[in-house]
């Protein structure tokens, strides 16, 4: 089957990975809590929150505006990503990983990044590349708008889709519970100026790749892909 077979007009469905870092989506797209995890994130690695500063339910309900249900489950959230840490008698406090754990955590991303990436140039259906397509263009005129939170959440789509083409689903599952230990240093570095379209560029290598079918060049600039991740969150880190 090529891109030519798919009907006129109809768009592949957009691949389901399992997701480990949230309950099963409600009907909105959004939910409160996952609204108060990223803002609470945000804030925790621009420093605003600086490490062992206390989490309270009920000051953050207060704040927010919102009962304590989705501020108890975004800090359950926050806790699992490794940015909180829940200690007994003491309720929740700002953690940071050490340089070396964010140096570690990333390099597991990067590895196991390429590894999808490899396996999807090798795997993806036609339908699959397609989708992997439309969401990379989606991603392309997004660069000129400037949105960094809205090039985030196509961002993880397009590295779902990813994901989801290595047809293996242990290792897609692992690699999103990697990704969102390091999700909040991901999407800090898309603040950086001219961030986007370096990002934009670096995907265009990924793709080129798994069109191509070429296992090696997929798994390769995946992985140099997320060490400039790494290093674009070490600059911004520096200028907050």
């Amino acid at each position: 089957m090529t891109l030519d077979d798919l009907p006129q007009g109809a768009l592949p469905a957009e691949p389901v990975v399992p997701r480990v870092d949230r309950p099963q989506p409600s009907l909105h797209k959004v939910t409160r809590a996952e609204e108060l995890r990223l803002q609470l994130a945000d804030e925790i690695v621009r420093g605003t929150l600086p490490p062992g500063a206390p989490l309270d339910e009920t000051d953050i309900a207060r704040r927010f505006s919102v009962s304590r249900t989705p501020v108890r489950e975004a800090l359950r959230q926050l806790v699992a990503s490794g940015l909180v840490e829940a200690r007994a008698h003491r309720g929740a406090v700002v953690a940071q990983p050490s340089i070396e754990r964010l140096k570690s955590m990333f390099e597991a991303m990067a590895e196991l990044e390429a590894l999808c990436a490899g396996l999807a140039a090798e795997r993806m259906s036609a339908a699959e590349r397609h989708a992997l397509e439309a969401v990379h263009e989606e991603l392309r005129v997004l660069s000129y708008t400037g949105n960094p939170e809205r090039f985030h959440e196509v961002n993880e789509r397009f590295h779902n889709t990813i994901y989801a083409g290595s047809q293996n689903g242990y290792i897609a599952e692992i690699t999103l519970a990697t990704r969102v230990r390091v999700q909040p240093f991901r999407r800090a570095q898309f603040r950086n100026l001219g961030r986007l379209a370096k990002s934009q560029a670096e995907h265009d290598r990924v793709v080129v790749a798994i069109m191509r079918g070429d296992k090696q060049g997929a798994a390769a600039a995946m992985r140099a892909h997320i060490e400039l991740v790494r290093g674009e969150y070490e600059i911004y880190a520096v200028s907050v």
